[in-house]
């Protein structure tokens, strides 16, 4: 047990924080973002009040593909792949699941993580794509199939296009998009 708590000890400081040109390239590229994927999804929606094209999720991606573009799970295999898949499982559960909502939450988050490791697009995201599949009421379980094309592919993609453009934009050569594409 002693050895077991020793391993939450930390190792290291936190690390300074970022300059404020990162932190600006960051806010302006979340910002068109967040707000492109809203304003085409309510030219395309019906009701603007049931905005189905914005999914919290985009909301982390954001986070990645703009915070740090660098990393990983910021790529574009990681972010398409990784929405992807996770929409097509959690609706897949949610479809074969909806009288177990707990079951369905946790099966759903978990095989997404494990599809998006084998096929190499772990985007942390995906899990929230996933649950909100299982979770996002009647409005999301009316879409069925349709909810991985619209909001979530199309949501991706749009977050993909600003982010190739904001982050290619500076003239910082460490601050580039993307490192690889598949």
């Amino acid at each position: 047990m002693r050895l077991f708590i020793s391993r939450m000890t930390a190792t290291s400081q936190c690390p300074p924080r970022k300059p404020m040109s990162k932190i600006m390239w960051s806010l302006l590229g979340s910002f068109l973002g967040i707000y492109l994927v809203a304003m085409i999804g309510k030219s395309i929606q019906f009701d603007p009040l049931t905005n189905l094209f914005l999914i919290g999720s985009l909301g982390a991606t954001a986070v990645l593909i703009y915070g740090a573009p660098l990393a990983e799970f910021s790529q574009p295999r990681n972010l398409i792949g990784g929405h992807v898949f996770s929409a097509l499982v959690g609706v897949t559960v949610a479809k074969f699941l909806s009288a177990d909502l707990i079951l369905a939450s946790a099966l759903a988050v978990s095989v997404s993580i494990a599809v998006m490791h084998l096929t190499r697009t772990l985007h942390p995201p995906g899990g929230a794509t996933a649950l909100i599949a299982v979770i996002g009421g009647e409005s999301i379980q009316q879409l069925g199939y349709y909810y991985v094309i619209s909001p979530v592919l199309f949501g991706a993609a749009i977050m993909l296009l600003v982010g190739l453009l904001v982050n290619n934009l500076s003239r910082n050569p460490k601050r580039h998009y993307p490192v690889y594409w598949w």
